[in-house]
């Protein structure tokens, strides 16, 4: 299963840069580098913001006051050196100069190869930089206005080479002051984006798309319903993603989704969509509500992404308690579908450097944490094996803290395993019904893949009683039978 780690490549390659005493880009980086990126338990590694950035862009960020404040808040000690642009405010899909060029990009996916993990690079389907090549030689694949729009409403608007262009957006919000929206319903865009992707296809084993939701054919036309034409008969993502399988068989198509859109894009052709009401729940929600979550269609489970945080995100060290963050990760790992881990993620990090920085504060580093997440990358991957089914805890009259418990079983021919995470501040007990039927007439060790305990178990009690945990508040198992 697909265990995704993400890497703000500017930022850890300054970081690099600036550990070794000399500039490094993706040709250059130390074998042990590679080797932290894809720690045990990682197969894919998403090489975030690696394509050129736009100058006007980031011009454009840097008269904004509110982008500024963020900076400042986030890297106190600020430079106008410290801030690069948007990587989502692509100029061309060439990978950067001062990140090694596409040689650079070819000698970091052979370093990536050679220790099993796949490459992931975005794609920005909705919206590209103002000074992108398309808005002289190809007005035609975006959004247009004309000079009343621009003087009604310049925010909304942009002029460049003689012509008026729509800024980027989604439905909800006001318009991003540094892009310039797509016509989704353009067949030429649509063309281009097929001839995009398969480039990409060309560099990479696969792509994570950004806001992919905006460009289905119902979402887009809500949002530009005067301006975009007539919408087509096939959908955007049906028409771009079987061709370009067609000439890429086998690219990963990740979608950064939300507003419930996730099962269709699945249907549409992704392989993975952003699970968002994941997330929500295990930080802000009780077991009950995961638990409802994780009721759905196993289908449709394994085309979601699980994460904790993102680059989107806040830093979960910085919203939660550690404690309950170890136990949202014991479940974020073990469960079906993709998983994706944030770089810092690991380590403690508390804050989230905005995208256009190409520097991060020093933090110190949770080592406790470390080994923690060092003990259950590679326990996950053990454990997510086979057949997964969820397991209902049972109480007692009085004793109703099994409502606490969130737990399921991995069942393969060689292996079994149980993971039970109490996702609550309180002690939980429960009696945990299990799904295999040859437990009885022997004893069972179970061990304990976090911390190394064994517990040996009666085959008849399983049987007719099911296994009893208890577990402190945010505690957790995860055994290996």
């Amino acid at each position: 299963m697909t265990v995704i780690h993400e890497i703000n490549t500017l930022v850890w390659l300054g970081g690099l840069s600036h550990r070794l005493g000399r500039p490094v880009t993706l040709g250059e980086v130390p074998g042990e580098a590679w080797d932290a990126v894809v720690p045990s338990g990682v197969d894919t590694v998403w090489l975030m913001g690696v394509w050129e950035r736009s100058p006007a862009g980031l011009e454009i960020a840097l008269r904004d006051e509110g982008l500024l404040a963020s900076f400042r808040e986030a890297l106190p000690d600020l430079t106008e050196a410290d801030i690069a642009g948007s990587p989502y405010c692509v100029r061309n899909y060439v990978v950067d100069a001062a990140l090694g060029g596409p040689e650079g990009l070819a000698e970091a996916r052979a370093q990536l190869a050679a220790r099993g993990a796949r490459l992931i690079l975005d794609y920005v389907p909705n919206h590209v930089a103002p000074d992108h090549p398309w808005l002289t030689a190809h007005p035609d694949r975006l959004v247009r206005g004309t000079a009343e729009d621009l003087a009604r409403a310049p925010g909304d608007f942009l002029e460049s080479g003689g012509q008026v262009f729509a800024r980027g957006r989604d439905p909800y919000f006001p318009p991003w002051p540094d892009v310039v929206q797509l016509n989704a319903f353009s067949d030429t865009l649509r063309e281009a984006t097929v001839e995009t992707l398969v480039s990409i296809g060309d560099q990479a084993d696969g792509v994570r798309c950004d806001m992919a939701m905006l460009l289905m054919n119902d979402i887009f036309g809500k949002t530009w319903p005067d301006r975009a034409g007539p919408a087509p008969a096939e959908d955007f993502w049906p028409y771009v993603i079987p061709r370009v399988h067609a000439r890429r068989p086998g690219l990963l198509f990740v979608a950064e989704a939300y507003w419930d859109l996730e099962g269709a894009l699945q249907q549409q052709g992704f392989d993975h969509c952003y699970d968002k009401r994941l997330y929500d729940r295990l930080l802000h929600e009780d077991a009950g509500s995961v638990r409802a979550h994780l009721g759905a269609d196993l289908t449709y489970q394994n085309g979601l992404v699980r994460f904790l945080e993102n680059h989107d995100e806040p830093r979960v060290a910085a919203v939660i308690p550690e404690d309950r963050e170890r136990a949202a990760a014991v479940a974020v790992a073990t469960l079906p579908g993709a998983t994706l881990w944030h770089e810092g993620q690991f380590e403690g990090r508390r804050v989230r450097p905005p995208v256009f920085l190409s520097r991060r504060p020093q933090e110190p580093v949770d080592e406790p944490l470390r080994a923690f997440y060092g003990r259950l990358l590679p326990a996950a991957a053990t454990v997510r094996r086979g057949e997964w089914r969820p397991v209902t805890p049972a109480g007692w009259p009085d004793n109703d803290t099994h409502r606490r418990l969130l737990a399921w079983t991995w069942t393969h021919a060689d292996a079994r395993h149980l993971v039970v995470v109490n996702d609550s501040d309180g002690p939980a007990q429960a009696r945990l019904p299990l799904p295999w039927d040859d437990l009885r007439g022997r004893e069972h060790r179970l061990t304990d893949l976090l911390d190394g305990a064994v517990y040996d178990r009666d085959g008849d009690e399983l049987t007719d009683s099911g296994l009893f945990v208890s577990l402190p508040p945010w505690g957790c198992h995860v055994f290996a039978w």
